[in-house]
């Protein structure tokens, strides 16, 4: 049995060898399919753990206290639209004091989106965010220092000129030639003291994680200050049991606060790091789905192509079928010999599409400043449906052929 498979598979690969180029045009349009497939899905599945990585980087057991967006009129029955007034200084202030839960609580706003860094003769790009944070800001944010100090309580009420910078911020200005520690930067026409460089996050997933820069709360409040500026409240519980009760505290808080009547919608909104994530999951799923349609469409046209050019094997080798079976090869034999050559040309397609598609993956990974990764789950799903592929697209020829006549496959011309 095992000499019979091996000398079909000799046979199989003898045919292949004899219609390179058929076989290559076959190959390529399963490479197509299994790349596509493979690729894509493993790509998806890479930004999937980048997502995973910068919300636990965030804090797992967190959650913002941010403001709440417009509400949009749609259609003639629809509410009216609404836009909720932006959480104040003294409001967040007021929580933090108050809030009395076992949690580190932090008060911080978006100084600048866009702002341009200075030392000296070097200038980083006009793409650097500045935040105001408090002494618990980078605990919260879950930033941590690889060199120098957090800040003071006393340098935040006061609000001293000195500032943490991200690792592409340090990387800009002193370009490794010097320390930045106790250097003088201008950010906004204003001198700043490096205090403290951040510990590299990756700017994965557009989130920038490395191209900030954070002063003290009151410094942005006092340079930075612009009409309606809304600050953001950020908890991080010390467990996912103490997540919970705070979070119903925390609303109800927040809503004695903002004088929020009973039966009337919260005018904020409470995001949990992993409720963020989970939707941003949610969306490359259907992502996910897409690419696995079009996979599937493409293995489809390949299934089609394989199995004419199968048909057209069996007709070119009418006169070779009857010899072999002329020598004593039975019906099985054969369709045997022609299942593996369509096997044997799916599974080379199939390989190679699945080495690109892996290749593929860890590229848009390496961008998303994600660690390499082997896709094992999409490999196995890949080479299956090579084999599959081969099967269906294989059977017909295999069975036509098995059922030639071999007076009349020799006579055939």
């Amino acid at each position: 049995m095992a000499l019979l498979l091996k000398e079909n598979i000799k046979v199989a690969t003898d045919s292949i060898k004899g219609n390179k180029l058929r076989a290559f045009l076959t190959m390529l349009i399963i490479f197509f399919g299994i790349t596509a497939l493979v690729g894509i899905s493993s790509a998806i599945d890479a930004m999937k753990g980048s997502i995973n990585s910068n919300f636990t980087s965030m804090g797992a057991n967190s959650f913002t206290i941010r403001n709440r967006d417009m509400n949009v009129r749609i259609g003639r029955h629809g509410k009216r639209a609404k836009k909720y007034q932006s959480i104040t200084y003294k409001e967040a202030l007021m929580f933090k004091n108050e809030f009395a839960f076992p949690v580190t609580t932090a008060v911080s706003t978006m100084a600048s989106f866009s702002s341009r860094l200075k030392f000296e003769s070097e200038k980083t790009n006009p793409n650097i965010q500045v935040f105001g944070g408090d002494e618990n800001y980078l605990e919260t944010s879950g930033y941590e220092l690889e060199k120098g100090r957090n800040f003071s309580p006393q340098e935040i009420i006061n609000g001293s000129h000195v500032v943490i910078i991200g690792k592409d911020v340090e990387f800009d200005l002193f370009k490794g030639k010097q320390k930045a520690l106790d250097k003088t930067v201008t950010i906004n026409g204003g001198k700043y003291k490096v205090i403290g460089v951040l510990a590299s996050k990756g700017n994965s997933m557009g989130f920038g994680g490395d191209k900030v820069s954070i002063i003290p709360l009151t410094a942005a409040r006092q340079y930075f200050s612009k009409p309606d500026m809304s600050f953001t409240i950020s908890v991080l519980a010390k467990n996912s049991y103490w997540l919970e009760l705070a979070l119903g505290e925390a609303n109800g808080l927040f809503r004695k606060i903002r004088r929020v009547s009973v039966g009337e919608d919260d005018n904020f909104e409470i995001v949990r790091a992993d409720s963020l994530a989970s939707m941003l999951i949610g969306l490359t799923s259907k992502a996910s789905m897409g690419a696995i349609i079009i996979g599937i469409i493409t293995l489809i046209g390949a299934s089609i192509g394989l199995m004419n050019i199968m048909l057209v094997s069996v007709t070119e080798r009418t006169k070779e079928i009857g010899l072999r079976k002329a020598l004593g090869a039975t019906a099985e034999t054969i369709k045997n010999q022609f299942l593996i050559e369509s096997i044997v040309i799916c599974v080379f397609g199939g390989f190679f599409g699945i080495l690109m598609g892996i290749i593929a993956a860890n590229l848009i990974s390496f961008n998303l400043s994600s660690s390499f990764f082997m896709p094992w789950m999409w490999i196995f799903i890949g080479f299956t449906v090579c084999l599959i592929v081969g099967l269906i697209s294989g059977y017909i020829p295999a069975k036509r052929a098995s059922k030639l006549d071999p007076i009349e496959s020799l006579r055939f011309e």
